[in-house]
């Protein structure tokens, strides 16, 4: 399933692998003619599909999953998240978190995430550690934490970070301010700026509650994105988060200003923050991908899972079968993601000169059966229990349902520390 061509789907066909990159995709028999001398990996009854891009996640939170759940947003944040991370979020914390969320994420076939943390170098070192492609968010956010004491303070570290890493293949970087309420305009116009200096998508959570957008209107008189708007960041690289609570007119700006945005159904859900209209986005021409969010606001880190949600609530919001069909599902977790984080001509399908990305799926076990089209099946029953191998860049991370880094093969100790430091937060 190379997703580009989109809906095509190749029958015994082969990916022939070279330097990290995908030299070739032709028939079966053809590749063995032609690339006699390459070790063979041979997969019957799987699907073999782009590596899944995880457009928006905050990995090291993997070590609050389950800390506080069945709360609204701000009450979620303010009681629980937010003081906990002003306790105890660290390097280390990072990452280790992002360490575990690694592990979760490979073996769900998620080859690529973008982060939005705190101490991104150390969110980098666990991404490498890993073996993982990584999209680093250079966070900032008005409040002074552990990491830094104020914007241009994170913005300072954030772009050392990014000169440091340079040209790394395995790392990208989003300008990631938190929020409109946790943002200033200054702060804003000086991300604007830096954006169109130094090429970056600006990722941001934006309209995901209605209160978010109430007090906007309290604070500022317009909504959160006409403030964006006026403030000049409603442009190609705008990466809106979540974005549930959109207007008809929100909408078609959108898809005006050739934005993206990233579809996280399972927090929208779990937080109750309500239902984004896909499928009008869609049909305006704005680039959907999708993101776990959190393990905190999520609990998993399932990009198969957000497929299947993803899909399934489309139809219901729209009132339209049709809406997200499984081939566009694919899409959305793939190529979509990967354009979005400006990635798109590196990964996000299984293309002659892309880096091989890939992962296979086994729809043999029994209750996957029958399949009548694979894409279907894929997207409305699989789940990451069926990935059995993963390769990044050409190099196996998942063989046979098996993580291979060596980093990734210890992580009890680590968790379980973790979980003895944070557990009086679940109960404050």
């Amino acid at each position: 399933m190379p997703v580009e061509p989109a809906g095509a789907v190749l029958e015994e066909h082969a990916v022939a692998v070279r330097g990290g990159a995908i030299e070739a995709v032709l028939p079966v028999r053809e590749a063995r003619a032609r690339f006699a001398s390459y070790a063979e990996v041979d997969l019957p009854g799987h699907v073999l599909i782009p590596g899944l891009v995880n457009a928006h996640t905050h990995a090291a939170m993997s070590l609050m999953r389950g800390l506080a759940d069945d709360l609204p947003l701000m009450r979620w944040l303010q009681e629980h998240i937010w003081p906990a991370e002003a306790k105890h979020a660290s390097p280390q914390f990072v990452r280790d978190g992002t360490l575990l969320a690694c592990a979760e994420m490979l073996r769900g076939g998620v080859t690529c995430f973008n982060d939005m943390y705190f101490f991104p170098e150390a969110a980098f070192e666990a991404a490498a550690m890993a073996g993982m492609r990584v999209a680093l968010g250079i966070i900032v956010i008005e409040l002074p934490t552990a990491y830094a004491s104020d914007p241009a303070d994170y913005l300072r570290k954030g772009l050392a970070l990014r000169d440091r890493l340079g040209e790394q293949p395995m790392v990208s970087f989003c300008l990631a301010p938190h929020a409109p309420y946790t943002v200033s305009d200054a702060t804003f116009h000086q991300i604007g700026t830096l954006a169109a200096e130094l090429d970056l998508p600006v990722h941001i959570h934006l309209h995901e509650t209605a209160d978010e957008i109430a007090r906007s209107a309290a604070e500022h008189g317009v909504r959160p994105l006409e403030r964006l708007r006026r403030l000049g960041l409603v442009a190609p690289n705008l990466i809106a988060v979540h974005a549930v609570h959109l207007e008809d007119a929100e909408i078609e700006l959108l898809g005006r200003h050739g934005c993206s945005v990233v579809h996280c159904p399972s927090s929208n859900l779990k937080l109750a923050s309500g239902f984004a209209r896909v499928h009008s986005m869609l049909k305006n021409n704005i680039n959907v991908a999708l993101g776990t969010d959190g393990a905190a606001s999520n609990n998993r880190l399932d990009l198969l899972q957000e497929m299947r949600t993803a899909a399934l609530l489309a139809k219901a919001v729209a009132q339209d079968a049709e809406a997200l069909p499984a081939h566009a599902a694919l899409r959305a977790a793939t190529l979509a993601g990967a354009a979005a984080l400006g990635l798109g001509g590196l990964t996000g399908s299984i293309e002659p000169g892309k880096a091989a990305d890939l992962v296979a799926v086994d729809l043999g076990a029994t209750e996957l059966a029958p399949c009548y089209d694979p894409v279907s099946q894929l997207v409305y029953a699989a789940g990451r229990e069926h990935v059995s191998d993963v390769w990044i860049s050409g190099e196996a991370r998942v063989r046979d349902g098996v993580l291979l880094p060596e980093a990734l093969s210890s992580l009890d100790t680590r968790w379980q520390m973790w979980q003895n430091a944070l557990k009086s937060h679940a109960d404050s």
